[in-house]
């Protein structure tokens, strides 16, 4: 789940333990032209506060007055919009579309489970009937509850696929939502191109860590907005988990810095691993941790030199090309 949703949920926790009433909408379907995905949520309190977005703009004055109504009533609600021509120059689009919304009630324990899952990296997957509601939730695609017609996209879904509307032969109608941990992003090196890109990073909603021993280098002045974690990286790896939702980029061109992060990249779940250096100096680096026992398939993972070839020469325009080549793979997208 974006680190956006993240924080949309926690808001809504916070309304409710605030003792309000609190509705979410979330984004089924879109059709043509949409200014927001499919999983887009707008968390609304009972005193009308709002967090997130379901469109440009055009729609959500529909949506909080009907989200006022489910917090009344408790019955959840499937709305459809078209959006116009006119509507869509409005919010940036070029054309119409259509756009269906599910607003729903929320409650603690709910939300509490959401939070929980995602503060412990535990991805987590929302099965929702339309248009009744009635909801389960999975970790694995071997929950015996989950129905044996939809596995697939459940599997698919929790590994990052994203939300998904599906309809039946039967004429059901369900919608998957993953509640994914944050894209975390380790920066071995806290170099001139680490700070743009840490800039960047947190834009698109990762969650970056900077680990460099070098007091000059690793500093809050520098870098006064992520986390910093000043070890060498083999004391560091030994607290840090590199899981399937994490990317590892080494910046240093120091063989006892960036050699031990990429070594325990190649043998973790990272779904990014990306070093920086000239063609020579990668070559250097294969031969080195092949002689370590990483195998060609594993070293073949290796983003090297890092970043999609756009000619960048500054800090800030290699900072972009590795943002750029990093979300590609994340979302699956030929670089």
């Amino acid at each position: 789940m974006p680190h956006e949703s993240a924080k949309l949920l926690a808001q809504g926790l916070s309304w409710i333990q605030q003792g309000q009433q609190v509705a979410i909408a979330t984004v089924i379907k879109t059709w043509g032209s949409s200014p927001r995905p499919t999983g887009s949520l707008l968390v609304i309190s009972q005193r009308g506060d709002f967090v997130g977005s379901v469109s440009g703009g055009c729609i959500e004055g529909a949506v909080i007055a009907a989200a006022q109504q489910t917090m009344a009533d408790g019955r959840p609600q499937l709305l459809a919009f078209g959006v116009t021509q006119e509507m869509a120059w409005e919010v940036g689009l070029a054309c119409g579309g259509r756009v269906e919304v599910f607003v729903e009630r929320a409650d603690a324990a709910q939300l509490s489970s959401f939070t929980t899952a995602l503060s412990s990296r535990r991805p987590l997957l929302l099965l929702t009937a339309l248009p009744s509601g009635e909801r389960w939730l999975f970790q694995h695609t071997d929950d015996p509850s989950c129905p044996e017609e939809l596995r697939a996209q459940v599997a698919a879904a929790l590994q990052g696929e994203g939300a998904v509307d599906v309809e039946l032969a039967d004429g059901r109608r369900f919608f998957l939502w993953p509640l994914l941990p944050a894209v975390r992003l380790f920066i071995f090196g806290a170099v001139h191109t680490t700070q743009p890109l840490c800039q960047m990073a947190a834009q698109c909603d990762l969650d970056v860590t900077v680990i460099d021993p070098r007091a000059a280098f690793a500093t809050e002045a520098r870098f006064p907005t992520v986390t910093l974690i000043k070890e060498w990286p083999e004391e560091a790896l030994k607290h840090l988990t590199l899981d399937r939702r994490t990317a590892v980029v080494t910046l240093t061109h120091d063989p006892k810095l960036d050699d031990p992060a990429l070594y325990a990249a190649l043998k973790s779940d990272a779904f990014y691993i990306g070093a920086l250096g000239s063609g020579k100096t990668h070559a250097s680096r294969l031969r080195r941790l092949g002689e370590l026992g990483v195998s060609a398939e594993q070293l073949a993972r290796i983003h090297g030199p890092v970043g999609l070839r756009i000619g960048a020469r500054s800090p800030a325009e290699i900072a972009v090309s590795i943002l750029g080549q990093l979300i590609a793979v994340l979302h699956r997208e030929s670089a």
